[in-house]
């Protein structure tokens, strides 16, 4: 219980104990409807717990960085459930060869996926341009107007995308995206390998029968859960910080012109994402030690 008659600039080892211990469990166990804490509920709920009369969010701040936790923070990781057996870790080698060796002349990589549920959301009154002193002005009524799914492929050695958007995504649309790009791509291409995820679109029966007709496309797939290694998510976050972040379209069609738009800028001065396989055996140590218990030697000695 806080003492009324406490110094407000100090505070007991207790109160710095109780935020740590918060801070390393979820809002949830604490019976808080929250995702995730921050300064100010952390505050609020030591307040809460009467382990001290009072306490800024400042304070909260600097009590948590010198114990290095930033629980506000978060990132995604793979839940040991994932198998780390020598098929994943010869699957990541895989594909992190196929974006680190030089080339043939005749070979490409790219990288594959779907963006989907991208919704026009016209505004129901015209979003304003900055002035000074003023920040971009968005409407935040919108009209429902549908969704579009964008298909696109990311060239790993110069960064060109080709997109195209479809209402649907299902087989049907995938076939009709790799015909697009198997016009697209020179013919002296002879083998073009595809990154893609493990999703029934990209392995059905009728895509499978479409590759028997068309050998120079190679498919690659990561293991699940592992779409850090997919390189188009990393485009797709710039399409989604500098196009899609505001949603004002007309239409679906306008939303997929803006696209087409986006792509032809970015490839005007398309650059490739720098990737080592320094970097990929560093996240791969990482989940081989997250499963220490079930690692074998032969898994470290091909992640070595």
């Amino acid at each position: 219980m806080a003492n009324d008659r406490e110094d407000p600039r100090f505070f007991p080892p207790q109160v710095a104990l109780y935020l740590v211990k918060i801070a390393c469990e979820r809002p949830d166990m604490m019976e808080r409807s929250l995702s995730q804490w921050d300064c100010t509920e952390l505050a609020r709920q030591v307040i809460t717990a009467t382990i001290v009369n009072s306490i800024s969010a400042s304070t909260v701040r600097r009590i948590l960085n010198s114990n290095k936790l930033k629980p506000w923070r978060h990132h995604l990781w793979l839940s040991p459930k994932a198998p780390r057996d020598e098929a994943f870790v010869k699957s990541i080698k895989e594909i992190s060869c196929l974006y680190t060796r030089p080339l043939k002349e005749d070979e490409m990589v790219l990288c594959v996926d779907e963006k989907t549920n991208l919704q026009p959301r016209p505004r129901k009154a015209k979003t304003l341009p900055a002035l000074p002193d003023l920040p971009v002005r968005l409407e935040h009524e919108y009209e429902r107007k549908g969704a579009v799914n964008l298909f696109a492929a990311f060239d790993t050695r110069t960064g060109q995308v080709w997109g195209l958007t479809y209402e649907r995504k299902r087989q049907e649309e995938f076939i009709d995206f790799l015909e697009y790009l198997d016009k697209e791509i020179p013919s002296y291409i002879k083998t073009i390998h595809l990154v893609l995820d493990n999703l029934s679109v990209h392995k059905g029966k009728k895509v499978q029968a479409w590759l028997i007709k068309h050998p120079r496309f190679v498919f690659h797939h990561p293991p699940v859960h592992c779409s850090w290694m997919n390189q188009v998510e990393q485009w797709f976050s710039i399409l989604q910080r500098k196009r899609l972040k505001i949603a004002d379209f007309a239409d679906k069609k306008d939303l997929s012109e803006r696209l087409k738009a986006f792509i032809n800028e970015w490839n005007t001065v398309a650059h490739p994402f720098h990737w080592s396989e320094k970097s990929t055996l560093k996240v791969l140590a990482k989940c081989l030690i997250q499963d220490s218990k079930n690692i074998t030697p032969t898994d470290l000695a091909i992640a070595a």
